[in-house]
């Protein structure tokens, strides 16, 4: 077939027809066309000319031309596609390295096997730009809810009729036993788009938390109009879930607004889950009050927060623990996905009990070391004294406003408790001093000997050693496993020290042996604090911004 003997406005006709049944870019169309008819002549003209078509968006005229780009001499491989400055002479007046000579060659009759050859390349062409449009129009809407018809299942996994595309529901993401046919509408949340090789793949989730969060915004006005704000989502899919929501405006009750009159606003939601119970939550800035509620139906006696730990202890009464840890642990887990803490549930006997514990085991501490009956260890407790430290260098003012006690009596056990712990300092500096510990760590400011004496059983011996330390191995941390927090215990933690002072006293240190210039040090703070007030001044101004405009809306 010669492309001269063709009909011309065909191949525009071809290109316009096939970019209207795919839904792409006629020009698209063309273009392969072009890339197609290129190769057909190389075939025919040899594999090494660069030869280049043009086709005419107007009239359809297919133009081949030869192109050689003029290179270095010593550059010279394809004698059929390159040319030196000396030969490009003779046909341009001042060549330059990489400039190009075009010359027009006739057209090429395409045989069976190269009309072939082209229409798998326009074909393959268009088979691209068909799944790039598809990308580009799903990769957006990730994030939103999207109606399709069940197409088929395979292997549990449900494939969706999406319009211009095809999702995939795997089971794994499907609300416990659902069960789809052919030609069933079905809504789901588009969790990821990705671009593989086979094309776009567009997953589909109707468990993941933010599909009940948008199925809120599709019934709730309020939520859509940014009034009221989704602000955590927890969900046991098909079983039950935990919704926190705040409202920007104080006549409006979130909650209300989401339940809806009767109910109809959650109720809609409660169908489109299959039946799943959902707590909806007023959000709290105050982590034990939005922690209380998160508990619900349950009743909370008592919060214990422990930040740096990510824990929190709950009392409940003896009667509501089953209700607070819920049916195989439910009401609690989801708590703990709301909040973001790991929840421990305590009964009021359970927490009464360990109090006792700790209380005993304070007394039992007291007469032990300052050689007193039980009835003043237990004064000492009663009144909030933890440590022998805290008699030793109290206020003795402190120890005087105890019942029972006078000057005499404070100033003998505040000297019973520095007696024993000077005995105690230098007994770990003995032990420290055996195990090697050298005379720069012992003189260093900041650390006891019973801390120099831990260090030195960790082979911490030397300054050196000391400076070389992370502040998490010295405080402790938590790192997190496979979605868990795991404990880092601390070769210094169980003297209470932070994870900032660990920090402190290891920067001095590298500063005393000069490996840290401190002036140096003290630019990089102040560059930290200047971007800190930088970033500070631009919120403010968003936020005035954002506030003036809502008045001029206003």
């Amino acid at each position: 077939m010669a492309i001269t003997s063709a009909n011309q406005l065909e191949l525009l006709q071809t290109a316009d027809a096939v970019a209207r049944e795919k839904m792409i870019d006629p020009d698209l169309v063309i273009q392969a066309m072009e890339e197609s008819l290129a190769r057909a002549a190389k075939s025919r003209y040899g594999a090494e000319m660069d030869i280049r078509v043009s086709i005419d968006r107007k009239t359809g005229k297919a133009t081949f031309t030869r192109v050689r780009t003029v290179v270095e001499d010593d550059l010279l491989e394809n004698y059929q596609a390159e040319l030196t400055v000396e030969q490009a002479k003779q046909y341009l007046a001042d060549p330059k390295v990489g400039d190009e000579i075009r010359d027009e060659v006739p057209p090429v009759d395409m045989g069976r096997i190269a009309a072939q050859s082209a229409k798998q390349v326009i074909l393959q062409k268009v088979r691209e730009a068909e799944r790039d449009r598809q990308y580009e129009e799903f990769k957006d809407r990730a994030g939103t809810i999207i109606n399709g018809i069940v197409k088929r299942e395979e292997y549990g996994n449900i494939i969706v009729d999406i319009g211009r595309g095809e999702g995939i529901l795997r089971r794994n993401e499907k609300i416990g036993r659902e069960a789809y046919r052919p030609n069933d509408r079905i809504r789901a949340y588009i969790k990821d788009v990705r671009r593989e090789a086979r094309g776009p793949q567009v997953f589909l989730s109707r468990t993941d938390p933010h599909f009940m969060a948008e199925l809120f915004k599709m019934e709730v006005p309020e939520i859509y109009d940014g009034i009221i704000e989704i602000k955590a989502v927890a969900r046991d899919p098909g079983s039950r879930a935990k919704i926190a929501v705040i409202s920007y405006d104080g006549s409006i009750d979130p909650v209300g607004a989401c339940v809806g009159m009767r109910g109809s606003r959650v109720q809609a939601v409660v169908n489109e889950l299959q039946g799943e119970k959902i707590d909806i939550i007023p959000w709290n800035e105050d982590q034990a009050t939005f922690l209380v509620n998160a508990l619900q139906p349950a009743e909370v006696t008592k919060v214990v927060i422990d930040e740096e730990a990510g824990k929190i202890e709950v009392v409940v009464p003896d009667m509501q623990q089953s209700l607070a840890i819920g049916r195989r642990g439910q009401n609690v887990r989801l708590a703990s996905q709301l909040t973001g803490l790991d929840i421990d549930i305590l009964t009021e006997a359970d927490e009464s009990a360990r109090r006792q514990a700790e209380f005993a085991e304070r007394t039992q501490l007291f007469m032990d070391t300052l050689d007193v009956d039980e009835m003043i260890a237990q004064l000492l407790v009663a009144e909030g004294f933890t440590s022998l430290e805290e008699v030793a260098y109290v206020e003795i003012d402190e120890l005087l406003s105890i019942d029972g006690f006078d000057e005499g009596t404070a100033e003998e056990l505040q000297a019973r408790a520095r007696d024993f712990l000077e005995e105690q300092n230098r007994k770990a500096m003995e032990h420290a001093r055996e195990l090697g510990v050298q005379d720069s760590l012992v003189n260093f400011e900041g650390l006891t000997p019973q801390m120099i004496e831990a260090l030195a059983e960790d082979g911490v011996l030397t300054l050196e050693d000391f400076a070389t330390c992370a502040d998490w191995e010295l405080a402790g941390g938590w790192t997190t496993v496979n979605g868990e927090r795991v404990k880092d215990e601390g070769v210094l933690e169980k003297f209470d020290m932070s994870l900032e002072e660990a920090q402190h006293l290891v920067m001095t240190a590298r500063i005393q042996l000069g490996w840290v210039d401190p002036e140096e040090l003290a630019d990089d703070e102040d560059g930290a604090d200047e971007a800190a007030e930088d970033g500070a001044s631009e919120d403010g101004a968003a936020e005035a911004a954002d506030v003036g405009a809502k008045e001029a809306g206003a």
